[in-house]
């Protein structure tokens, strides 16, 4: 397949790929400030996620970073330069939005980590779908040793990681290594740094094998299940799977399957 990049100047900040695939790769492009969330960074990722959200031949999104850190969270010399609650609240309810558009694109978002991911950062890679991690990342909700609790990390980390091993990392502030980040599930893979791309093509190729309306449908049905009781998420799953089994595609691989041939997608 044709793998050819066009690049997208999204911003300065948020540099933008495509491939004729429908992989697109948005880049946080703050190398020399550890590629820390200013306003300028948050405002593109909410555009440009606002704006993938609609793009109906998306087929996988990757996070990805340039420079030694993947993100050391919120620009610290902004936060002081405007020491409000107004600007506080505004801050980090735009920060929640750019979370929740990750969430809300309908494929995959895969982060790919090549150095440390901090504070807003860890929780980054705790909102992404998928993650796959070099060996020399390290992680750390860290905001408590500057007296600034993670309390917004803290919610997508308690998602993915058990709560005793969350609430030690947010009261800590320590750091953990790539392959304790995937023992405790923050990410899927560890890899030598130089086998980043090669490990986050292969979730890629498997997922572009789906169809993406049956990838769609799952991931928003996989998120809203998370926040139910088991009666109403058995409820609600059966409505969704009965809604996918109608889509074409679900009906062409059961087909196939029956057929014993490969689905003609």
């Amino acid at each position: 397949m044709n793998k050819e990049h066009t690049v997208t100047a999204a911003s300065e900040v948020v540099r933008q790929t495509r491939d004729a695939r429908g992989v697109v790769t948005l880049t946080l492009n703050r190398p020399q400030a550890f590629n820390a969330l200013s306003e300028e960074v948050l405002t593109t990722l909410e555009r440009e996620l606002e704006t993938l959200a609609r793009d109906e031949s998306l087929r996988v999104v990757v996070l990805a970073a340039e420079g030694r850190a993947f993100c050391a969270g919120h620009d610290l010399k902004e936060m002081r330069a405007q020491p409000s609650l107004p600007y506080y609240q505004r801050l980090f309810a735009q920060c929640s939005r750019v979370m929740l558009g990750l969430m809300r694109v309908p494929v995959p978002v895969i982060a790919r980590v090549q150095g440390t991911a901090t504070a807003a950062g860890c929780q980054l890679v705790a909102q992404c779908d998928l993650a796959v991690a070099a060996s020399n990342a390290r992680f750390a909700v860290s905001g408590v040793n500057l007296g600034l609790f993670c309390n917004t990390p803290g919610v997508p980390l308690a998602r993915n990681v058990t709560r005793k091993l969350a609430f030690e990392m947010l009261v800590t502030g320590d750091f953990i290594d790539a392959e304790q980040a995937r023992e405790r599930g923050l990410v899927n893979r560890v890899v030598a740094p130089e086998a980043l791309d090669t490990e986050i093509e292969k979730f890629v190729s498997s997922i572009l094998a789906k169809p993406r309306v049956a990838i769609a449908l799952g991931k928003e049905f996989f998120y809203r299940q998370v926040q139910l009781g088991i009666e109403p998420a058995y409820e609600a799953a059966g409505q969704v799977m009965a809604c996918n089994m109608m889509e074409e595609a679900a009906l062409e691989g059961v087909q196939a399957f029956i057929d014993k041939r490969p689905p003609r997608w």
